[in-house]
């Protein structure tokens, strides 16, 4: 009996022994998808080209000719300095998941651990999802490039260079890495526990930089000037190619989803229809300034609206973010000098918010029901609260640190003269 029980056994025993390792190599193999990672390459690409040289030439054309230099010069050293510091800290902030529990909330939902401070673990073999660790980490430096970035638009031509760095860096720390973590640190992270949809950034890019860009112009105060003498672009072929590249890259930005370019083409029209009928004449700058308003209201819906979702969102963000960015500015008198709030801040509500009913199944989404609609729906804004909120207050008390130190605006005769001389010792344009 003894016999017959092991020569049952020992087919068996070879089974195990000779398939288990295989298998385990099979699919430790498996988990890096080269497709995946090969486009994942090609969208951090992307994202980077946004910023250099996208937006860099779509804020550069639209400030005067004195002060283009120092706008790209902002955007490539934000570049420089959020890299750094991605890599120091950044990245732990808003990734490691270390004392998360799903649908429980602690500080750990709020803010991630250290525990990957200076990549700390992150080998060549570290995987996340699909890809190489080493990718997914550089792909989200890029936002975290960005979104500062943007915000560079709302005081630009009067906010001294040493002031604009030491804010970036700090709101940086204090607002982009808490509301990243919320929203995409994992299971357990305050937005997560909440089911809140943002899928490239809505309120971790969009609504997040509009309201501290907001803050900051209130506070920083109007250029002299504003409201009194034209402060025209200086070079509108510059916002052109800038929004191109911006459109571009964006399906880097939004994972290559196909929606991402109906809702742009719908706002660049909305936008321009708009225009049209209200000034007798649609504008350069309107069509591209529309054209990044569905940019911008599309990011969080891109992984869940469907084309009629698309061409909702693109609608009214389009239409919406036009008032925003005249009526809307003008009756309340603030100088936002590029119209970050008004694109950025409005167009990102808009969009996070019609996330929940875009992916409604009735819109051809991503299939929630009729009837969980309105759950998601109010998600979404207490996402969008929360942003506002956290956001404003850092943006706020930064700058109220740095104006009682360093200071935060240029002297009169700095603006005068302008930003690229003040700041830079250089000129934009040399015509000896």
């Amino acid at each position: 009996m003894e016999v017959i029980k092991l020569k049952k056994f020992f087919p068996a025993l070879l089974f195990v022994l000779f398939t288990q390792p295989v298998n385990a190599v099979a699919e430790e193999t498996a988990a890096i998808n080269t497709g995946d990672t090969a486009w994942m390459i090609v969208a951090t690409v992307l994202v980077l080209f946004m910023t250099l040289p996208g937006l860099s030439l779509f804020y550069g054309g639209l400030v005067r000719s004195k002060n283009v230099l120092s706008i790209f010069v902002q955007c490539f050293a934000i570049t420089c300095l959020m890299t750094i510091l991605w890599i120091m800290y950044g990245y732990s902030i808003a990734f490691d998941s270390t004392g998360m529990e799903p649908g429980i909330f602690n500080i750990h939902s709020l803010f991630g651990g250290m525990g990957k401070a200076f990549l700390d673990g992150v080998t060549v073999d570290s995987i996340s999802g699909t890809i190489p660790e080493s990718v997914f980490l550089i792909f989200q430096m890029t936002f975290a490039i960005i979104t500062p970035a943007l915000m560079v638009g709302a005081f630009a031509e009067r906010m001294k260079f040493s002031a604009v760095m030491l804010f970036v860096a700090i709101w940086f720390t204090f607002s982009y890495l808490p509301i990243c973590h919320m929203a995409w640190g994992g299971d357990g992270a305050l937005f997560a526990n909440w089911g809140v949809l943002d899928f490239a950034g809505g309120t971790v890019v969009h609504v997040n930089a509009g309201i501290a860009a907001l803050v900051a112009c209130l506070m920083v105060g109007k250029r002299k000037g504003f409201g009194e003498n034209a402060m025209l672009p200086h070079n509108v072929p510059f916002v052109l190619i800038g929004t191109g590249m911006l459109w571009v890259g964006w399906f880097g930005f939004n994972a290559g989803s196909h929606v991402t370019q109906i809702s742009t083409a719908t706002a660049a029209l909305s936008w321009m229809f708009v225009e049209w009928a209200r000034s007798g004449k649609p504008t350069a700058v309107g069509i591209a300034t529309g054209a990044v308003a569905g940019l911008v209201a599309i990011t969080p819906a891109s992984g869940t609206a469907g084309p009629m979702g698309a061409i909702l969102i693109g609608f009214l963000s389009g239409s919406l973010c036009y008032f925003s960015a005249t009526s809307m500015k003008r009756a309340l008198g603030y100088d936002d000098s590029l119209d970050v709030f008004g694109v950025h801040g409005i167009g990102g509500i808009i969009g996070a918010t019609l996330t929940g009913l875009c992916a409604a199944e009735f819109m051809g989404g991503a299939g929630i029901e009729a009837a969980g609609v309105g759950a998601q729906v109010w998600a979404q804004i207490k996402s969008i609260i929360v942003t506002l909120l956290w956001s404003g207050s850092v943006a706020f008390v930064t700058l109220k640190i740095i104006d009682a130190t360093i200071g935060i605006r240029s002297e009169d005769k700095d603006e005068v003269q302008g930003l690229d001389i003040s700041d830079h010792e250089e000129a934009g344009y040399n015509l000896s």
